[in-house]
């Protein structure tokens, strides 16, 4: 019933400022934990627990927010405990699975919820003429750039392979923003000393209207009670069509032009508004918009009527962006993948293996081994990309990671193991 956090913090600095912990206070914290439900007697009562609270270890009652007696929290520990407490640590496998689970509900139902928020469908009576695309939930957790579970996220998709061209739909192109384009962005905005700032459009895909006639099966565990045998017929796009990233793209760029912007002629993911000698710049992504501006009035105009039109869910200063951590100083611009990295060995196993100041030798030797071990080609393509990736923040590996290459191709046509 009352909770108390334990934090253990550097008396050298001002505990109220300081965002670090130190490095036992998982230990200290478990260990108190314990203390409290071995208890013989665990229902304390706030009176008795203030007379008989013990701070831990450089932690002064000076430092507590808050009255003990209705359970305290500290500073550094509130906004992650706030994010903990209200998400689910687990990724359902099914949709069954999800059901039993009140936060997964929560999270399926928010999704529906803006389904109906943009008018995405309407329920029709079944017909044999149409052709009806099945749908699936997709569950997720989301994770701040220092790998923490910050919300639960449900995606109900369509099953965009049983789509057949020429019925259900026709054109699927849609211009990406490539990573070298992301790169001269930041290394621009550096040079010139703009912040740069970035937003996320809710359910991006939502907002883009389809011309084809779509129809799709009711989703899982929420159909009509009413009218279970009704499928609905879609009005925007949804995940996992074919023709859903370019129904976006087609309705923000043309938004965009219609509010005085200006298309790039070489990469048609920048849009460019002047302003008589000042000037806007906005970059997409899909659903992440990065966007500076010689004047900070063109930014919070662009931020006002991009709110205006579609429902944005992140706004603030760059930080993290494709995988890249952001730092934003005043002697330059800092990149790492710090956090992907760490998701990049533990997908392929690797998040305790020793580390090395040399990823690999400066010269390679390649020959055949007979009795080896048969490479398994689509672990090994995964671990290739991934490296690949790696490279936009960390050039000292690319020597290391083009070795790679070469073996993967030899792999390919020869068979041969890497000695």
């Amino acid at each position: 019933m009352h909770v108390v956090f334990y934090e253990i913090v550097d008396l050298e600095e001002n505990p109220l400022e300081s965002n670090k912990t130190n490095a036992g206070d998982e230990e200290y914290f478990k260990e108190a934990l314990d203390e409290m439900y071995l208890n013989e007697n665990p229902l304390i009562e706030p009176e008795d627990l203030a007379k008989s609270w013990k701070s831990p270890r450089g932690l002064s009652l000076e430092n507590v927010i808050g009255d003990i007696s209705k359970g305290v929290v500290t500073r550094n520990m509130s906004n992650f405990w706030m994010n903990v407490a209200f998400v689910s640590q687990i990724e359902p496998k099914s949709v069954e699975e999800a059901l039993q689970d009140d936060q997964w509900c929560i999270a399926m139902q928010e999704e529906l919820n803006q389904f109906e928020r943009n008018e995405v469908w309407e329920l029709i009576p079944r017909n044999d003429s149409h052709q009806v695309i099945g749908t699936k939930w997709m569950f997720r957790n989301k994770l701040d750039e220092d790998g923490n579970i910050t919300k639960n996220k449900a995606r109900l998709v369509a099953k965009g392979y049983k789509q057949e061209e020429g019925m259900d739909y026709d054109e699927t192109y849609a211009p990406v923003s490539r990573l070298k384009a992301i790169r001269l962005h930041l290394a621009y905005a550096s040079l010139m000393k703009f912040k740069l700032y970035q937003m996320d459009v809710k359910s991006v895909f939502l907002n883009g209207f389809i011309k084809e006639n779509v129809y799709v099966e009711q989703p899982l565990g929420f159909e009509d009670y009413k009218l279970p045998n009704h499928i609905y017929k879609l009005k925007k796009a949804l995940y996992g069509l074919k023709q859903a990233p370019r129904s976006w793209y087609e309705r923000l760029s043309t938004f965009l032009l219609e509010n005085d912007f200006e298309r790039g002629k070489i990469d048609l993911t920048l849009f460019i508004k002047r302003v008589n000698e000042h000037i806007l710049l906005v970059q997409i992504y899909v659903d992440d918009i990065i966007f500076r501006s010689t004047d900070s009035s063109l930014c919070k105009g662009f931020a006002s009527i991009m709110q205006g039109e579609f429902e944005i869910s992140m706004m603030g200063e760059l930080t993290f962006f494709l995988g890249l951590q952001i730092k934003q100083m005043e002697n330059g611009t800092f990149i790492f993948q710090s956090k992907y990295c760490k998701e990049v060995l533990k997908k392929f196993g690797m998040d305790t293996a020793k580390e090395a100041s040399t990823p690999m030798g400066t010269s390679c030797y390649l020959d055949k081994d007979e009795s080896g071990i048969e490479v398994n080609q689509t672990m090994f393509r995964g671990m290739i990309g991934s490296l690949l990736y790696l490279t936009a923040s960390r050039p000292d590996i690319m020597q290391s990671v083009c070795v790679c290459v070469l073996v993967f191709k030899s792999i390919q046509k020869n068979h041969i193991l890497l000695q």
